[in-house]
């Protein structure tokens, strides 16, 4: 008997411990963590983590349940890491959600071995090539963060009011690159400048001497670089000032780190123009600058906004879809992101859980903009000018020209 009572006593402490333990939804983290972007990702994880912990802190998501973010590497260029973290995270982890990929081979290599076939919605806030549109993704691909159509079409105006009409153009030979490269040779030659020569280059390698041979032999002194910070761009750069090839370099986002001043010297890179997505003068920005600040995030990071974006958007079409299932969370996104609706600002957590409560209707306003998703699942946005400045990127401006 006293065996028995025990056994039930212990039974129901067990019980009781388990209804303690707070439940948890998953939204899963994909990121270049190690590659040629390792340097840029972990301040776009931190933006992605600043919703989270809003959320956690204002009451949690679904009546209390804890919102936690797994993450996985897809070392940006390599489609079976990004495959395999992303299975991990649909079928292992089981994740209602995916923030990423980052790099654009890894989204649609993540997109389309695991999260379409799993049902699983992905918001990416750094894949920028157009091939993401193209996706057949059964409206589960989303993206906060503009097409580089847009980018490389504002990276070509820039420099042609710049006054620099001929270049030289090396990308590298992926999705990413080639994308950028279309966009910005396709306006820059139909706005009157001239495209010396206009090159791939494969990532990950150590010498890219013949390639910038056959740049140089053009007589051009700018050199426009589509690469990544943290590989091929880096050693293009450096190796190109080794060999006193160019005097004016150029990047897009991909090249936007400290990390690649630091590697390649600041005197060697002083004047280096770029562009980057960026966030209009809006409410939420400024919102999200204060809170990013205040929670120890660089709010200027590249990324970094589109990151929290993508997040909180995610929490809030949970919320809006009533559980933690996959089904109709696509709908859900939509919803909450787009007008009609009462505006949620960046941090607004508490105020939107009550109005969807109330059967209200939201609309996020958020850090990096206003995201009416069109039908690819894709956003407007905004593109500024960033420049090396005293051994740092700076921003210049919001470009519109």
């Amino acid at each position: 008997m006293k065996k028995s009572i025990l056994a039930m006593a212990v039974a129901a402490s067990s019980v009781a411990f388990a209804g303690a333990v707070q439940a948890e939804v998953k939204v899963g983290f994909l990121g270049g963590f190690t590659g040629g972007i390792e340097s840029l990702t972990p301040p776009i994880f931190d933006g992605a983590q600043l919703a989270v912990s809003q959320v956690n802190e204002q009451g949690g998501i679904l009546d209390g349940e804890e919102l936690v973010m797994p993450t996985g590497d897809t070392t940006c260029s390599d489609a079976s890491a990004a495959s395999n973290a992303a299975d991990r995270m649909v079928n292992t982890e089981e994740v209602t959600a995916i923030v990423g990929a980052l790099c654009t081979g890894a989204t649609i290599a993540a997109a389309n071995n695991a999260a379409i076939p799993g049902g699983v919605v992905m918001v990416s806030p750094a894949s920028t090539a157009p091939a993401v549109s193209e996706l057949d993704d059964n409206d589960l691909v989303f993206r906060t963060v503009p097409s580089d159509a847009f980018q490389g079409e504002m990276l070509a105006k820039l420099l042609l009011e710049k006054g620099i009409d001929e270049v030289a153009v090396t990308y590298v030979n992926n999705d990413y690159g080639r994308g950028l490269a279309d966009s910005f040779v396709a306006t820059y030659e139909a706005e009157g400048g001239t495209v010396a020569e206009n090159l791939a280059h494969e990532d990950n390698r150590a010498d890219y001497r013949s390639e910038l041979g056959t740049l140089s032999a053009t007589g051009v002194p700018t050199l426009v670089v589509l690469a990544y910070a943290d590989t091929s761009g880096q050693t293009v750069l450096r190796q190109a000032y080794e060999s006193g090839m160019f005097t004016q370099y150029v990047g897009a986002d991909g090249m936007v780190g400290d990390s690649l001043v630091e590697a390649v010297g600041a005197d060697v890179l002083e004047g280096m123009i770029a562009t980057r997505p960026g966030s209009p003068d809006l409410p939420g920005t400024a919102m999200f600058q204060e809170k990013a600040r205040a929670a120890d995030v660089d709010p200027e990071a590249v990324f970094a906004a589109q990151a929290y974006d993508a997040a909180f958007l995610l929490a809030l079409a949970i919320e809006q879809n009533g559980s933690a299932e996959r089904e109709g969370l696509s709908q859900a996104l939509r919803s909450v992101a787009s007008e009609p609706g009462e505006v949620i600002l960046p941090g607004e957590w508490e105020k939107a859980v009550q109005l969807i409560a109330e059967g209200t209707e939201i609309n996020y306003e958020g850090a990096s903009g206003r995201h009416e998703f069109d039908d690819n699942g894709d956003v407007p946005g905004v593109v500024v000018e960033m420049a090396v400045e005293d051994g740092e990127f700076v921003r210049k401006g919001q470009l519109d020209l």
